[in-house]
């Protein structure tokens, strides 16, 4: 007997008979004698309508209020799908996120999971009932609802099955596992049977939208055993585990993309200590957060050039906060622009192989792709490019790096 949290993402549930699909693989794995918990997202575009109300009755002015909307999308989900496993002939109830209670720190529409309270559903599990949560939601100190982010329904699947100490989360999504590549760009993308927890943390915050950042992150934190499988299709899917339980690492594991972006330039700063300081504060302050950065000198060596990225919605926030602190910063211009990708490539190999980045750079070069910025780390390499040319770049570099072969 496993004890497996089922995690429904959007699409899976995005109308009845969804639920009612997707309900029976609960019941399969309850009637094989395994313990069940099930978290649910909201039906697929719920949550989109519920904040387009909340911007159209006035905007993010209370973020409680924004909270208490957009919490009602998995409230009706969680509530279906116990009806769907009742009839079923199972002894089932939903859960709310202040019900069982999940605690959360007091930052609405971004909050922090501090402790879930699991007694009640261990009880529930001990007698053979099936609790079913409501993901992306909690209550904070004030006794206020709290929703923790887009995506937050991972990691509320993810933290419940580290606190019942799950042997499995199994989070179901309309992809079959993670790929090499997005399959949609690159046909010849394969299905990834193990990654490595820190890879997939690399991959989904580089813009592979499997699973979100947080929720790998507190499932490696936790050791969490996480598997990512299609709720249409009787597939294997991807099991998240420890690096060590990889026989071998490719030099690279997949190739990810992000449209997502922003370049910001500031030409002529004055280059004297603390400058830096006085560009990227202001950006935190506004809650902006900077990627890639790159300084360069200019003519003359009193002036200096930094480019920068934040994700798109930011842009405007982000140039409003440099010009507010131009006298400080002093600077000759900003330039914003939108029209631009960031491609990545993610493994573990790449510690130990040489030669990793110039196949990539001259990958791209041979198809007169230039590189606006580049960004490294131990396991990646990001490049900013022309938005044009992401699919040609993706594809490219799955090719260059042996993915395409079986």
């Amino acid at each position: 007997m496993a004890r497996i949290v089922f995690k429904f993402g959007g699409t899976s549930v995005s109308d009845v008979a969804h639920v009612r699909r997707v309900a029976t693989r609960v019941v399969k794995a309850f009637r094989a004698g395994d313990e069940a918990a099930v978290v649910v997202s909201a039906m697929a575009g719920t949550t989109d309508q519920l904040d387009h109300w909340t911007r159209e009755i006035g905007g993010m002015m209370d973020a409680r209020e924004y909270d208490t909307v957009v919490a009602a999308g998995e409230q009706i989900t969680a509530g279906l799908m116990a009806l769907a496993l009742q009839s079923e002939g199972l002894m089932a109830r939903s859960w709310l996120g202040w019900q069982l209670p999940i605690e959360t720190d007091d930052a609405h529409a971004r909050a922090r999971i501090r402790h879930i309270h699991a007694a009640e559903i261990e009880d529930r599990l001990a007698r053979r009932e099936i609790p079913v949560l409501a993901g992306f939601q909690g209550i904070a100190s004030t006794g206020r609802i709290t929703t923790l982010g887009r995506g937050g329904s991972d990691t509320s699947a993810v933290a419940i099955a580290a606190a019942l100490n799950a042997d499995r989360c199994d989070i179901y999504t309309d992809v079959e596992g993670v790929f090499t590549a997005d399959p949609r760009i690159v046909p010849s993308a394969r299905r990834i049977e193990r990654i490595a927890y820190e890879e997939m943390v690399e991959l989904a915050s580089l813009g592979a939208r499997v699973l979100e950042t947080r929720a790998v992150e507190m499932a490696m934190r936790n050791g969490v055993s996480v598997q990512v499988r299609s709720s249409f299709h009787d597939t294997p899917g991807t099991l998240l585990v420890d690096e060590d339980e990889i026989m071998e690492q490719d030099v690279v594991t997949g190739v990810t993309y992000s449209r997502d972006e922003a370049k910001l330039t500031l030409t002529g700063v004055h280059d004297k200590p603390g400058v830096s300081a006085s560009i990227f504060g202001p950006l935190a302050a506004e809650g902006v957060n900077v990627d890639m950065i790159v300084q360069s000198g200019s003519h003359g060596g009193e002036r200096i050039n930094y480019t920068f990225t934040v994700v798109e919605r930011d842009m405007e926030r982000a140039v409003r906060a440099i010009e507010d602190a131009r006298n400080e910063i002093g600077f000759d211009s900003i330039v914003a622009d939108a029209n631009v990708a960031k491609v990545s490539i993610v493994g573990l190999g790449m510690r130990t192989r040489p030669g990793v980045a110039q196949t990539m750079f001259a990958t791209l070069a041979e198809r007169g792709i230039n590189l606006q910025v580049i960004s490294t780390s131990e396991l990646k390499i990001s490049v900013l490019i022309d938005e044009t040319a992401t699919e040609e770049a993706v594809r490219a570099l799955h090719a260059a790096y042996g993915l395409d072969s079986a």
